[in-house]
């Protein structure tokens, strides 16, 4: 057996010779890549909607959203600085549209969510037709889809965008394709969509063949209200309180092909016991105040304030009020590729 001295230096010499060929010893970096748990370089961290609206209105008089295309501030995760990502599979972001301003119409392969922090009076069109806005909302942009906003009302309008922009990079699929007009023709009257498909029905004889959901507005009095309901009749999931999810009406699936969304109720002093999950989550608060623990950091959160809890960090809520908090993530992408797996303390 060569001295351990001398085995390096071959070992070295080796890797040197091999290298201009693009040839990597695994066994280097083999407990690197194929780890004993999930391991994330993400960071949990909080963003205070107090505290970023300021900002938000102050890009509204540098630059018009038609200039911009999407007025976004990027809610960028720390351990992600100029990568555009709040987790390693998902971008989010906070969106203004002024009074009398049209974001122009577009269409992508990413998928993209949006859920209204503030105001109301603007819209989203999807392929031509029109769903009005209210706080608490819930509307999909399925990809490929044709797409403009516009605020008709006489307060700004704020909105947490989520899309699945870091996946879509990583399989190096993107693309966009910018319309001729600033808006896309109507096709249906605003709310045609809901009714079709968002009452528990379907029209006789429709096949969904896209892979998102063709209701693309869920209206947060509705989800509310079944919160509401569901939760005096218990009991509670002691890790989740009420949580549920948002589903396409046409398969029972997520409303997006690569992003899993929920909505959850937290009734006042309800603290979850610990859960975590590999799948890296993004909330944003609706209703109420508390504070959440991801790994060792906590979090005091209100209305319009997000944060993000990387993939398998021990996560728990105490709300102080009642609290409706919304979520995303790439649950799906997992629960299809066999990998998604919960712990629950």
């Amino acid at each position: 057996m060569q001295p351990v001295a001398e085995a390096s230096t071959n070992l070295q010499a080796f890797y040197e010779r091999i290298a201009p060929l693009h040839l990597a010893p695994l066994w280097e970096v083999y407990h690197e890549l194929i780890t004993p748990e999930p391991r994330s370089p993400c960071v949990p961290c909080h963003w205070s909607y107090a505290a970023v609206r300021g900002h938000l209105l102050d890009a509204g008089q540098l630059i018009s959203a038609k200039e911009a295309e999407r007025r976004v501030l990027i809610l960028e995760n720390p351990a992600l600085a100029g990568q555009a990502s709040v987790t390693h599979s998902l971008f989010a972001g906070l969106q203004l549209v002024l009074p009398g301003e049209t974001a122009p119409c577009h269409r992508h392969a990413q998928s993209a969510l949006r859920l209204i922090v503030e105001g109301r009076g603007a819209f989203t069109a999807i392929n031509g037709e029109r769903a009005y806005m209210e706080r608490g909302d819930f509307i999909i942009t399925g990809a490929g889809s044709w797409h403009d906003h516009g605020n008709s009302g006489s307060e700004p309008v704020v909105w947490l965008d989520g899309l699945d922009i870091p996946l879509v990079r990583l399989l190096d699929a993107s693309y966009v394709e910018r319309y001729e007009a600033e808006t896309y023709p109507e096709s249906r009257p605003a709310g045609d969509t809901l009714a079709r498909f968002g009452a528990g029905l379907v029209p006789v004889g429709f096949r969904g063949e896209a892979p998102h959901s063709p209701l693309f507005h869920y209206p947060y009095a509705r989800s509310r209200e079944a919160l509401e309901k569901l939760a005096r009749q218990g009991p509670l999931d002691p890790h989740h309180g009420l949580k549920m999810a948002f589903v396409n009406p046409a398969d029972g699936g997520p409303p997006l092909p690569t992003i899993s969304t929920f909505v959850q109720l937290l009734p006042q002093s309800f603290a979850t016991a610990p859960c975590r999950s590999t799948d890296g989550t993004v909330y944003s608060v609706i209703k109420g105040e508390g504070e959440s623990q991801v790994g060792e950091q906590s979090f005091v959160w209100q209305p319009g304030d997000v944060f993000v809890a990387p993939s398998w960090q021990p996560v728990v809520h105490r709300a102080r009020s009642e609290a409706v908090l919304f979520s995303f993530s790439d649950r799906i992408v997992q629960e299809k590729l066999g990998l998604w797996r919960e712990w629950r303390g």
